[in-house]
């Protein structure tokens, strides 16, 4: 595959998590985020994006968050579970998104914000439609995705040099 292929990036939120006296990284989903993350999946399936590999932070609520995100998809892609992805800075995640194999061409993360919401908009150097005004309006809510296009390698990756085709919040 060539590096001057265009490459996507899904930024998925966990969805709404419970709060029960136990460490943040062992939060579970509550039952709305459950409900949200099936549909969350459900209309990442309808964007048709063929994800070669997924990123999932090792929190207990993006985990489950991805299990119920990923059986509405028509193929399971190969997962990764990344502590990286708990608590990164957006540094932490560009670094992360610099390492990945050229031969990924359609890659998904799951994880929190701020670092989701960072990410989108330090990529995003421009958007489709109003997929920004839309993102920034609502500050990239639980089991909320976006999709980011670039052209070029993983290593190239840099802020602005994304486009923001698709942003969706399930309760716009």
């Amino acid at each position: 595959m060539s590096v001057d292929t265009a490459r996507r990036i899904v930024l998925l939120r966990h969805a709404k998590a419970d709060w029960p006296d136990v460490s943040d990284h062992e939060r579970p989903l509550a039952d709305r985020g459950r409900a949200d993350a099936s549909v969350a999946g459900r209309r990442l399936a309808g964007t048709g994006i063929p994800v070669d590999l997924a990123l999932c932070s090792t929190s207990l609520r993006t985990r489950e968050t991805w299990k119920l995100a990923v059986q509405e998809l028509p193929q399971r892609p190969r997962t990764s579970y990344e502590e990286r992805l708990y608590d990164a800075t957006l540094g932490d995640l560009l670094a992360l998104l610099n390492e990945t194999p050229d031969e990924v061409n359609d890659l998904l993360l799951v994880g929190h914000n701020p670092g989701m919401h960072s990410l989108a908009d330090a990529l995003s150097g421009a958007g489709e439609g109003d997929t920004i005004g839309r993102m920034t309006r609502t500050g990239f809510p639980t089991a909320a995705f976006a999709v980011i296009v670039f052209d070029g390698s993983w290593k190239s990756l840099e802020h602005g040099v994304g486009k923001l085709v698709d942003f969706w919040s399930p309760h716009d």
